[in-house]
């Protein structure tokens, strides 16, 4: 792809190169909902990217709350990456297994959420490197623990108060990037809820929408603006993405970092949260 961005999105032939880079680490974030029976780390035992670690956005995750994967502390987050071998200075490639690469994603956007924004997400994943019998292994990697310093971006991050406060001061513009049917409230989601439907004023931009169908990989950025220009987004102002769990909607994120806002910010809880509090309202249509 011409227009691959080693800052926030690396191609596979990008990689490929990199590989022996001293200050290179790569993580494969392959995550599956408790529903498919199918397990990230299992998968990655099984075959992973050179020198890879597994990282478990379940594991590195606020254990103290019910709602799935959300950000930890930064300490907990500097800790337990620092054990997987990540240190101040080092270059992250993130990527999983599955399409577009969601779960990547959200890992791509908790490192620049604590301060640590050499980051890129490596577009295509594991599919389209093994479809082009690029080095995959299956020994254990053992990385030896680094320091990581980290500090919180709170301006990338919304809370639930915070998207209360936003339905009647609408300075944000709220995109939704679940599929159409979760959206209008025709499909049931995959987590525990007490309502059905989006958030008052959102848009429904899913995020596949994002990707390319037959590749898999992100559409270029003229691509990327007509999808945003046609859900009536104006790129010039403050966004703020949603999803089920905080997960596809950094997919979002990560496409408007790709066409320059970089200040697009994820409500972590998403609907796991929206829909089950007492007093939030929902929209079914």
């Amino acid at each position: 792809m011409s227009h691959v961005d080693p800052e926030a999105l690396v191609s596979t032939g990008w990689l490929a190169e990199h590989l022996s880079d001293p200050d290179l680490r790569i993580l494969d974030c392959t995550w599956h909902h408790v529903s498919t029976n199918l397990d990230g780390r299992t998968q990655y035992r099984g075959r992973h990217l050179p020198g890879s670690v597994h990282f478990d956005i379940d594991h590195i995750a606020d254990k103290s709350t019910p709602l799935p994967h959300m950000l930890p502390s930064p300490g907990d987050f500097a800790k337990k990456v620092g054990l997987l071998g990540i240190g101040d200075g080092d270059r992250v490639v993130v990527y999983d297994r599955l399409y577009g690469g969601s779960a990547a994603a959200r890992v791509w956007w908790m490192f620049r959420v604590f301060g640590h924004d050499k980051v890129a997400l490596l577009d295509g994943g594991l599919g389209k490197w093994t479809k082009e019998k690029l080095p995959t292994e299956m020994s254990a990697v053992r990385p030896e623990p680094k320091s990581l310093s980290v500090t919180f971006n709170a301006a990338l991050v919304r809370s639930l108060s915070e998207m209360d406060a936003n339905l009647a001061a609408a300075t944000e513009q709220v995109i939704d990037a679940r599929g159409p049917g979760k959206f209008d409230g025709s499909q049931q989601d995959v987590f525990p809820f007490k309502k059905l439907g989006h958030i008052p004023n959102a848009t429904n931009l899913p995020w596949a929408d994002l990707i390319d169908p037959d590749t898999g990989l992100f559409l270029a950025p003229d691509a990327l603006t007509a999808r945003f220009s046609a859900a009536g987004i104006d790129l010039s102002r403050p966004i703020v993405t949603t999803c089920a769990s905080g997960i596809t909607s950094c997919m979002v994120a990560l496409a408007l970092y790709l066409l320059g806002h970089k200040t697009a910010a994820v409500y972590d809880g998403s609907w796991a949260e929206w829909g089950l509090a007492e007093h939030t309202p929902a929209v079914a249509a």
